[in-house]
C-alpha cells in the first residue's frame, strides 16, 4: 500500500498518527516522542480519544506484570510530557489533558488525529452508498484508506494492551477495505481493487469477505480460473486449520461462478442475489436464546410468506438473534438474506426513500428512484415521502419495482432496529415468498399479521456462558459468587454483559468482587459499563429518545417502585396520582414501547407483577435528576 501524503492539522498544532508507527508531526516536521514508555501512555490515549482512561489502563499497557512501586508517579511524568506535545506547559496542554474520575482524558480534534479523520471519512462514504451515489462512496472510503501507513501502532504491539488496541484500529481498516473494493466491483471498476485484496488476504487468510472480495473482483476482471482457485484454497485452508467448510454464501458465490467462462458479471445487475457474497454478519459472541432462536427458524423457515418482529429493549441482543437467524437460513432462501438498518448512526429514523434506495442497491432492483439524479442518490429524501413531488415519484416508482422484485424472488430481508410502524409499510412484501424480519425496541402493535417474539432478559446460566466467552472459564469459575452478581446487576442485557466482559478482559488486574461492587452501586453502575467506544448509557439513551414526552415523565416515576423487583397496578396508581383507568393505560404505553416488561401468562392488570429493566431504571433516575 502507498504511504499517503502527510496530513497536517493547522500551523502550530501537532497531528497524530496511529494508523502505522506512532507518530506526531508538527508543520510537516516529525517530532521526537521520547522513550518507550512515554511513547505507550501516549499511544494508549490517542487510541482513545476525548474518553477517560482508567490509570489502570495505563499502567497495564506500560507495566503489565509487575508495575513498580512508582508506577502512578512516573506516569505522571508520561502524561506531562503529552502534555508539552500538546501545548505550551501550564496552558492548552494541561487543558487538553485533563485527570479526573480515576483516569485521564486527553481531548483531541479530528484534524489532529488519524484515526478519528478516518472514521469521518469512512461514516461519509457508507452514507453515500447508502444513498446510491456509490463513486462518491468509494472516493470518501479510499481517502480513508490513504491514511493507512500499514499495520496500526506496528511498532508498540510488545504490550498486550496496545496490541489489543491495534487490533481494534486494524480491524476497522480491513472492514472499510472490503466496503471500498465491494463499491469499485459494483462500479464495474474489479481490476483496482484485485491486488490490494491479494496482498490482505495473504495477510489474513480466514477472513471471509476479503477472500469474497478477491473473488469477486478477480471473476469480473475476466480470470475465472483464479477466481476459482481462490476458493479451493480457502476450502482447504479451512478444513485444515478448522475442519469447516465454507460458510453457505461462499460456497453459493462460488457454484455462481463455476461455468461462466471468462465472462464478467455486470456490476450492479449481480446484486440480485442479494449479495450471497457478503450475507449479514453474525456476532462473535452470540450466546444463549435457544428457545426464541428454535422459534425462529421454525417460523421463517416454514416455507410461506412470513413477517417476523423481534422486540425488547435496546441492548437485548436483537440483531444478534436476527443476525445468526439469517446466517442459518442460508438454504431456505436460494435469492439470499439482506440487511438494512432503518436507523441513522445517530439514532434517527430513515427515509422509506433512502431504506428503499439501498434495497434497490443491494437486490439489483431497478427503477426510476435509482437514478443518480432521484431522491436517494442526491439526498433529498428528507421526508418519509421522498420530499418535493418528482422526489415522491421516483420513490414511488422504487416501491413498486421493490414489490415486484419480492414477488419474483424467495430471500430473507432483515430490515434492523425499526424505530415506528410507518417506517416499514410499503416495504413489506405483498405477495411472493420473501419472509421479513424486523427487529424494534418497540413492539409495533400497528403492525398486522405478524409473528412476534419478545426478547426477555438473559437467564443467569446464558448471561454467565456469555460473560465467560469474554473473561475466560477460568476467570469465571475462580470467583463464580461474583460473576453471578455481575450479570445480575447488568440486569441480564446482553450489551451489558457483554461491555462488562471486554472491560474485564482489559482489566486483567481487577477482581470480579470488586468490578461486582461497583455495578451494585447505582449512582455508579452506568458510569462502569463502558468499554472503548462502546457505552451502555449512551444505547439507553437512543431508546429513551423514542419515548415520547409524557412516557417519559411516567418512566421516571415508576422507575422507583421497580428497585424491589417489580410493581403493582396499585402502586402505580398512587405513584402517578391518577385513577386506575389512566394508570393503566400509561403502564401499557411503556410496555408498546419496550420500556416496561409483564408477565408472559395471561393475567389480570391488578395481578401483574409489571417491571423496569434494572439499567433503564437507573438512566431514568439520571434524567429525572438532571
Amino acid at each position: 500500500m502507498t504511504r499517503p501524503p502527510v496530513r497536517t492539522a493547522p500551523t502550530g498544532a501537532v497531528y497524530f498518527s496511529l494508523l502505522g508507527p506512532l507518530t506526531a508531526r508538527l508543520d510537516g516536521h516529525e517530532l521526537p516522542l521520547g522513550p518507550r514508555k512515554q511513547r505507550l501512555v501516549l499511544a494508549t490515549l490517542l487510541s482513545r480519544p476525548n474518553t477517560p482512561v482508567p490509570v489502570e489502563v495505563l499502567t497495564d499497557a506500560v507495566w503489565p506484570d509487575d508495575p513498580p512501586r512508582t508506577a502512578r508517579k512516573n506516569l505522571q511524568v508520561y502524561v506531562s510530557a503529552a502534555r508539552t506535545l500538546l501545548g505550551p506547559a501550564g496552558h492548552e496542554g494541561r487543558d487538553r489533558v485533563v485527570h479526573g474520575c480515576g483516569g485521564y482524558l486527553l481531548r483531541i480534534a479530528e484534524g489532529e488525529l488519524d484515526t478519528l479523520r478516518f472514521g469521518s471519512l469512512a461514516r461519509a462514504g457508507r452514507a453515500a452508498a447508502g444513498r446510491g451515489d456509490l463513486a462518491g462512496a468509494a472516493r470518501l472510503l479510499r481517502e480513508a484508506l490513504d491514511l493507512w501507513e500499514g499495520p496500526p501502532l506496528n511498532d508498540l504491539r510488545d504490550s498486550a494492551g496496545v496490541a489489543e488496541e491495534a487490533g481494534r484500529l486494524e480491524a476497522r481498516c480491513l472492514t472499510v477495505y472490503e466496503d471500498w473494493a465491494e463499491t469499485e466491483i459494483e462500479l464495474g471498476r474489479p481490476s483496482v481493487a484485485v491486488d490490494g485484496l491479494r496482498d490482505l488476504v495473504e495477510r489474513h487468510p480466514l477472513r471471509e469477505r476479503l477472500r469474497a472480495a478477491w473473488m469477486n473482483s478477480l471473476h469480473q476482471s475476466g480470470r475465472q480460473a483464479e477466481a476459482l482457485a481462490v476458493y479451493d484454497d480457502y476450502r482447504q485452508l479451512m478444513a485444515r486449520e478448522l475442519g469447516l467448510e465454507p460458510s453457505p454464501a461462499m460456497a453459493a458465490l462460488y457454484r455462481s461462478m463455476l461455468g461462466r467462462g471468462r465472462e464478467a458479471r455486470r456490476p450492479a445487475p449481480a446484486r440480485e442475489a442479494v449479495s450471497p457474497a457478503a450475507p449479514p454478519a453474525c456476532t462473535a459472541a452470540f450466546t444463549g436464546r435457544p428457545g426464541e432462536l428454535r422459534e425462529l427458524l421454525e417460523v421463517l423457515g416454514c416455507g410461506e410468506e412470513r413477517v417476523v418482529v423481534v422486540s425488547g429493549p435496546a441492548g437485548a441482543g436483537k440483531s444478534a438473534l436476527a443476525l445468526r437467524a439469517a446466517h442459518l437460513l442460508a438454504d431456505r432462501f436460494p435469492d439470499g438474506r439482506v440487511r438494512v438498518r432503518v436507523r441513522r448512526e445517530d439514532g434517527t429514523a430513515r427515509s422509506r426513500a433512502e431504506v428503499l434506495a439501498e434495497l434497490g442497491r443491494l437486490c439489483g432492483v431497478a427503477g426510476n428512484a435509482a437514478s443518480p439524479g432521484n431522491a436517494a442518490s442526491a439526498g433529498h429524501a428528507a421526508s418519509p415521502e421522498g420530499g418535493a413531488g418528482g422526489d415522491r415519484a421516483a420513490t414511488a416508482a422504487l416501491a413498486d419495482a421493490w414489490q415486484e422484485w419480492q414477488a419474483r424472488h424467495r430471500a430473507l430481508v432483515v430490515l434492523d432496529d425499526v424505530p415506528d410502524e410507518a417506517s416499514v409499510r410499503g416495504l413489506l412484501s405483498r405477495s411472493g415468498k420473501c419472509s421479513v424480519l424486523i427487529t424494534a425496541r418497540g413492539q409495533l402493535a400497528g403492525l398486522a399479521p405478524v409473528h412476534r417474539i419478545a426478547l426477555p432478559a438473559l437467564a443467569d446460566g446464558e448471561a454467565l456462558e456469555l460473560l465467560g466467552k469474554l473473561i475466560g472459564a477460568g476467570r469465571l469459575r475462580a470467583d463464580p459468587g461474583a460473576a453471578l452478581r455481575i450479570v445480575r446487576a447488568c440486569g441480564g442485557l446482553p450489551l451489558a454483559v457483554e461491555v462488562s466482559g471486554m472491560r474485564l478482559a482489559v482489566l486483567r488486574h481487577l477482581p470480579l468482587a470488586e468490578y461486582a461492587d461497583r455495578l451494585d452501586d447505582p449512582s455508579a453502575a452506568l458510569d462502569e459499563l463502558v468499554a472503548g467506544d462502546m457505552s451502555v448509557r449512551r444505547r439507553i439513551a437512543s431508546g429513551w429518545q423514542d419515548l415520547a414526552d409524557g412516557d417519559r415523565w411516567v418512566l421516571g416515576r415508576l422507575a422507583g417502585l421497580a428497585e424491589d423487583g417489580g410493581f403493582t397496578l396499585d402502586r402505580a396508581t398512587e405513584a402517578l396520582g391518577c385513577g386506575e383507568r389512566a394508570a393503566i393505560r400509561a403502564v401499557e404505553s411503556l410496555i408498546d414501547a419496550g420500556a416496561v416488561t409483564s408477565p408472559a401468562g395471561e393475567v389480570t392488570a391488578h395481578a401483574a407483577l409489571y417491571e423496569v429493566p434494572r439499567l433503564l431504571g437507573l438512566y431514568a433516575h439520571e434524567r429525572e435528576g438532571a
